[in-house]
């Protein structure tokens, strides 16, 4: 589950970052740094419970 999450936070930042580049959707491209954010938290908590 784990290695899912870091992948989905990998994606979400490269088309986050393409999106910025590119000046896609203005600012609602940022809501996907949020997005990614909230997965890297929820990843970091749940590696620390599993592990």
């Amino acid at each position: 589950m784990a290695r899912i999450l870091w992948i989905i936070f990998a994606i979400i930042i490269a088309v986050w970052l393409v999106g910025l580049l590119m000046d896609v959707a203005g600012g609602l491209i940022h809501l996907l740094l949020i997005v990614a954010a909230v997965i890297l938290i929820l990843n970091l908590f749940s590696g620390r419970r599993a592990g």
